[in-house]
């Protein structure tokens, strides 16, 4: 990394630190996979390794099926960390909260339309919330933070992703959460079939329904 100058700690995670930082001229973010004590340490480095490479690569994928992501500029397995650009922006998550209703429908629009892109694709995103949608100066929105995704095509997991997203919706932007949420099954249904949305959908409530049961065993 001596390429590197001016690495500054942008995001702490539990999984990961992200550092904003000039390589090569380019302003760009380093991801880098720290070492977990509680894990056994041949264990830890597969994990890590495993992430480092599976990440770029459902990045790129996601960006075939139509979804912007970040480039990847290196990815560097011995260390654990990825090099990526920068996206300038505001998260979704801070943009919600600002804008009137009309454009909060397009906005969420649109993102149901992306994911449901990558689950035509069969790519998972795992980490489905508004802190990981960025939106450009141009209106673009960009996916980022593929660290828990996946390649799966079944309704089970479509269903983890979306209620997510639905549980993100509900935490975070509370006033109008139900709102949001119809808009983005919306867009999900125009790239999708409506069975195949109701299928993902059904599978939303069972997987509510199991949440309650456990909370209900748990009193």
């Amino acid at each position: 990394m001596d390429t590197v100058t001016e690495p500054t700690l942008f995001k702490k995670g539990a999984e990961a630190s992200l550092y904003l930082a000039n390589w090569h001229s380019k302003k760009v973010i380093i991801k880098t996979r720290i070492p977990k004590k509680y894990r056994p340490a041949a264990l830890d480095k597969r994990i890590r390794t495993y992430r480092t490479v599976h990440e770029p690569q459902l990045m790129h994928e996601a960006k075939i099926a139509g979804v912007s992501t970040p480039l990847i500029y290196m990815v560097n397995v011995a260390e654990s960390y990825i090099v990526m650009e920068y996206i300038e922006g505001q998260q979704i998550k801070q943009a919600l909260n600002k804008v009137l209703q009309e454009k909060r429908h397009d906005f969420c629009i649109e993102i149901g339309t992306m994911i449901g892109k990558l689950h035509n694709f069969g790519l998972i995103h795992g980490d489905l919330t508004t802190s990981n949608m960025i939106r450009t100066p141009k209106g673009k929105i960009f996916f980022v933070d593929f660290g828990l995704g996946e390649k799966n095509i079944e309704i089970e997991a479509q269903g983890v992703d979306l209620h997510l997203m639905k549980r993100a919706l509900q935490s975070t932007h509370y006033e109008f959460w139900e709102e949001c949420f119809k808009n983005v099954l919306c867009g999900y249904t125009s790239v999708r079939s409506v069975e195949t949305t109701e299928n993902v959908y059904e599978k939303i409530r069972e997987i509510e329904r199991r949440g309650r049961y456990v909370e209900e065993r748990k009193q």
